[in-house]
């Protein structure tokens, strides 16, 4: 006799049971791995975006910072692109601004340079601006006071010219008025002969000497005069020309000759040295003779110095008699 077991038969549709629950457990487990995943992608993507972004903006800042450098530095060039000499105070200056630029640039040129990094490039950039700008505020101020200063200096060359032309007249004129009173002096130091004395002189078997007025019987001519006394002529020995011209017409000399003011060269009979002391009397005598006999007629006496004649006189000679 077969017995059925309730028990196994109440068991199989329990066990149907637990797969259906397992399946669904499955399911939902799936779904909600793909939710994840899902919702995963879309952060991802979500942070991927904002990383692209902020690299954008890091970009785009990087940017605006180098073009803001790039101005700046052709501003720095110019001070050498304009051939400015700078020179003490002011080429320190410009050694610190070609330093900050060299530190800009060299936080530009890094490639992962943070945000703090690009914040004091821009920050170096404005001091680097301003610090330009003075410089150059600096060099118009200078080049301004450099005008003024070349404007003055032509004024002075062109007043230093014509002091200069003024001094030159001026000498010339001094020159001109210092010759004048050199020559005015010159004429007025020449001394003056008067008391102008010629005597002939026979001179005795025993030696003796007689004042005569004969031709024959003249052995010499003494000439005398006095220098008159002259405030302007200094102390000193005066050279005194004396030419004689005989009855003739001829100045008796043997060719020796002097330079006169106003009749040129003139041949002369005798020159005499005379010891002058300025402001007083000289008298002068000196005995002449000449080398032929004495003629009857007019011996012409006349008296040089400087150049100048100072006196003549005339002494006759007679032909004189028999018992003369």
């Amino acid at each position: 006799m077969n017995y059925i077991n309730t028990n196994d038969q109440n068991a199989a549709p329990e066990q149907k049971d637990n797969r259906k629950v397992i399946y669904g457990i499955l399911i939902v487990a799936l779904l909600a791995t793909w939710a994840y995943i899902f919702y995963d992608k879309s952060r991802t993507t979500e942070t991927i975006g904002q990383l692209e972004t902020r690299i954008t903006n890091v970009d785009s800042a990087r940017n605006a910072i180098q073009q803001e450098f790039l101005e700046v530095s052709a501003k720095a060039d110019s001070l050498t692109q304009s051939n400015i000499q700078l020179q003490g105070a002011l080429a320190d200056r410009g050694s610190e601004i070609q330093k900050m630029k060299g530190n800009i640039n060299n936080i530009l040129k890094r490639k992962n340079a943070s945000d703090a990094e690009l914040a004091q490039a821009k920050q170096m950039i404005s001091e680097l601006n301003g610090k330009i700008d003075g410089l150059f505020a600096e060099i118009e101020k200078l080049q301004g006071e450099n005008k003024q200063l070349t404007a003055a200096n032509e004024q002075l060359s062109t007043e230093k010219t014509q002091l200069t032309s003024e001094k030159e007249n001026l000498q010339q004129n001094l020159s001109a008025t210092k010759k004048e009173l050199d020559e005015k002096v010159d004429v007025a130091s020449t001394l003056h002969a008067s008391n102008i004395g010629i005597t002939a002189i026979d001179i005795r078997n025993s030696g003796n000497e007689k004042t005569t007025s004969t031709a024959k019987r003249a052995d010499l001519m003494r000439i005398s005069f006095v220098l008159d006394p002259n405030r302007i002529a200094p102390s000193g020995v005066k050279d005194i020309y004396v030419c004689v011209t005989g009855p003739d017409g001829k100045v008796i000399s043997e060719g020796t000759k002097f330079i006169t003011r106003e009749e040129g060269e003139k041949i002369y009979t005798s020159k005499v040295s005379v010891t002058y002391e300025q402001g007083k009397v000289t008298p002068v005598s000196f005995d002449w003779k000449q080398t032929t006999k004495y003629q009857t007629g007019n011996y012409k006496i006349e008296i040089y110095n400087n150049g100048f004649k100072i006196g003549e006189g005339v002494k006759t000679l007679k032909k004189g008699g028999l018992f003369s």
